[in-house]
Order: C-alpha cells, then sequence, then structure tokens
C-alpha cells in the first residue's frame, strides 16, 4: 500500500482528476477541500464524499460526473490521508483503511461508469492520480460507541487522536470595548460620525453607530484523576490538551490536591505535554479530595478572575472522601461565579445509575448540565452542553 496522501495532496490530486472529468473545480477550492478534511476528519468513507461534494461541487449538473470519479479513485485498497500531518503530530498511529463498499447511492446515474472503475483507476488515471481512501471507517465507528474503559492500549492512542481535534466553543458574551459599525447599534459614534461627514461637504449622510464587541467566554476544566478514574482520564487529558492548545482554556486536575496544568499542556507535542502533566501533579490515580480541591481553585484561581463568568467542566464521578455539605458549600461558591456548570460523569452511561448520594448527590442542584461523556460519542453531548448559550439544568 503506498504511503499515506495529506490533506494538501489530496485534494490537489482529487481536484485533478475532476477536472480531466469536466468538474470545474479550480484552486481555491481544492484549498478549501483541504481545509475541510483538516476540520472534519473523514473517519468514514461517506463523511468524505459529503466533504467532497460540499467543497467542490458547485453545480447540481456537475454531481454525475462528480460521482463517477469518487467512486473511480477512493477504491478498497487506496492508501489513508495522513491526518496526524494536520495537527503536526508525526508519531500518531497509522489510519486503518476502509473495506466498506461504496453506498449505493454516491454511485453515479450511467450504469457503466462505476462498472469498470475500481479496475482502472491506476491505469486510467496515471502515476499521479489520488487514491486516498479516508480511512478510519468500520474501526473508528466502532470506537464511537465503545466506552473509554473498555479501549486497549492501541484503541486510547487512536481515541486520543481524535479527541484532541474535539472543539469545546464557549458561548459569547459582550465586553466592555466597543467597535464602529455601520449597523445601528447600542449608541452614535460621534466622533467618527461628523469625521466621515467631512467626505460629504459637512452633512452627516450616514450616521456611525458603536456596537459592544463579543468574545468567547472563559473555559476551565477540572479533571478528576483519582484511582477511581483512572480508565477514563487517559483520554480526558487529551481532551484537556486539545482545549488548552485550541480554545485557551485553563486546566486543573485534582485528586488528594488541586495542580494546575495549563503551562504544561500549552505545549503542541501532546506526548511531552503529557508527561510534562503526569510530572506535574504527584497526587494520580490516589483518592479524591473533591470539596477541599474546589476550595483551593476558588480561592487561588476562581476569585482572581478564572472562574467569572466561565463555562467550568468538571470531570469526576463523584465519589468523594469529603462530606457531602462540604461539597454542596464549595458548589454553591462555584455557582455564583461562573456563568455554566457542566459536569462530566462517566458512570452515568451505567444502567440504573442514580446520583441519590455522596458528592454527586450534593453537587447535582448546582450544575446547569449533567452529562456522561464515557465514548467518542458521548463527548458530542458534552460539547453541545459546553456550547449551551443560556444556564439551567439539562
Amino acid at each position: 500500500m503506498p504511503d499515506a496522501l495529506r490533506p494538501a495532496e489530496l485534494a490537489v490530486r482529487f481536484v485533478a482528476a475532476l477536472h480531466r472529468d469536466g468538474v470545474p473545480a479550480g484552486p481555491d477550492r481544492a484549498a478549501r477541500f483541504a481545509a475541510a478534511v483538516r476540520l472534519v476528519p473523514p473517519v468514514t468513507r461517506d463523511r468524505l464524499y459529503w466533504t467532497a461534494r460540499t467543497t467542490l461541487v458547485a453545480d447540481v449538473d456537475q454531481l454525475p460526473a462528480f460521482d463517477a470519479v469518487f467512486n473511480r479513485i477512493f477504491g478498497d485498497d487506496a492508501p489513508p490521508v495522513d491526518l496526524a500531518d494536520s495537527r503536526g503530530d508525526p508519531t500518531a498511529p497509522p489510519v486503518p483503511a476502509d473495506t466498506r463498499p461504496a453506498p449505493a447511492d454516491h454511485r453515479p446515474a450511467e450504469p457503466g461508469a462505476s462498472g469498470g472503475g475500481a479496475s482502472s483507476s491506476s491505469s486510467g488515471d496515471g502515476a499521479g492520480s489520488p487514491r486516498a481512501v479516508p480511512a478510519l471507517a468500520s474501526t473508528t465507528e466502532r470506537l464511537q460507541h465503545t466506552a473509554f474503559a473498555e479501549l486497549s492500549d492501541a484503541e486510547v492512542d487512536a481515541v486520543r487522536h481524535l479527541v484532541r481535534r474535539l472543539v469545546l466553543a464557549t458561548p459569547q458574551r459582550r465586553t466592555r470595548r466597543s467597535r464602529a459599525s455601520r449597523r445601528k447599534g447600542e449608541r452614535i459614534d460621534v466622533r467618527r460620525t461628523v469625521r466621515d461627514a467631512r467626505k460629504t461637504g459637512g452633512d452627516p449622510v450616514a450616521l456611525v453607530h458603536r456596537r459592544r464587541r463579543r468574545r468567547p467566554r472563559p473555559l476551565v476544566l477540572l479533571c478528576d484523576v483519582s484511582g477511581s478514574m483512572e480508565p477514563y482520564t487517559r483520554v480526558f487529558l487529551a481532551l484537556l490538551h486539545g482545549s488548552v492548545t485550541g480554545a485557551r482554556a485553563e486546566a486543573f486536575v485534582f485528586s488528594t490536591r488541586l495542580t494546575r496544568l495549563t503551562r504544561p499542556l500549552a505545549r503542541r507535542d501532546p506526548d511531552l505535554a503529557l508527561r510534562r502533566a503526569a510530572d506535574a501533579a504527584p497526587d494520580w490515580a490516589g483518592g479524591t479530595l473533591l470539596a477541599r480541591s474546589l476550595q483551593r481553585f476558588l480561592d487561588s484561581y476562581g476569585r482572581r478572575g478564572a472562574a467569572r463568568g466561565a463555562v467550568v467542566v468538571i470531570l469526576s464521578d463523584g465519589w468523594a472522601q469529603d462530606p457531602p455539605a462540604e461539597v454542596a458549600a464549595q458548589m454553591a461558591r462555584l455557582r455564583r461565579l461562573a456563568h455554566r456548570i457542566v459536569w462530566v460523569n462517566p458512570r452515568k452511561a451505567a444502567t440504573g445509575y442514580a446520583p441519590k448520594v455522596g458528592g454527586m448527590a450534593a453537587a447535582l442542584p448546582f450544575c446547569d448540565a449533567f452529562v456522561s461523556g464515557h465514548s467518542l460519542a458521548a463527548l458530542d453531548e458534552v460539547a453541545a452542553a459546553v456550547s449551551h448559550p443560556s444556564k439551567g439544568m439539562q
């Protein structure tokens, strides 16, 4: 099997093949397709099809030719796309090839268009043709719904590579700063309006308004690294790393004490970042002093601004050694500072689970969202809870 194609190389070769078959996709669309592959990893052949079709097809009349090229090029033996290159991670494991047949509705409309496509792809397109299949197919689809605690070491590495791409986007808030706007705003920018009036003989033809700037709310992640959370911590740390490097989040871990990991996780190299994070937290896989850790966070960081108006994500099973009353007291303090509190408890996915006692029961009334986050698919619920614009229990 040839080496894996990188997104830029894939885009250039695929667009060249489309041109030969009469689909006028220019360099701008090729760049857009390459960027889309980086943002939306083609974990299935179906996802690559729709990513390519959305970015490269401009007219419905081009669909038969596009489908014919797609089915001819992306054969079962094609190499995967080198997704690791787009993140600068040369150590990421290679992606397994997709062996599923192409979806029936993706085949060209003409009966003979796809019949000899797979067999003629190597001879018809020449040596420079793209034969890159996205990869990941059945393996990644299975990992989507497999609990992190049930993954092998190799599967954990693959999942961590995907989790680092997950974007936790917080809702926006208005800041105190304002900017000039031609649209109607909160007040008129008199200075800008008078200055612009010089161009029209002193007559203010158009009023310039000022609007409040908007920026994403701060994001804070507190991850429980006690012994009971160890099966999930391996993946959650990748989530923390991706949030620190991608969303400039503040990251903390706690067990018997609280440790700030924002600086150790700020390195782009994920392996180096995780090694530094492990060295920074001496109480790894210990007990859980939830109330004491929350108190330390609030006293040292929260009141100073880290938690004010922020979306705070707590990743913990809630099995605390502290009295529930102390947990409730610290959660009440956090509730007064944070805009939104999202609690991620992987035990929630268990059949019959109900947070009726202990630290989880004490903390739940102060949470705006309570999700499991036990698998890749469940992390989508975490992202949705983080980006939710309003308060209120979900």
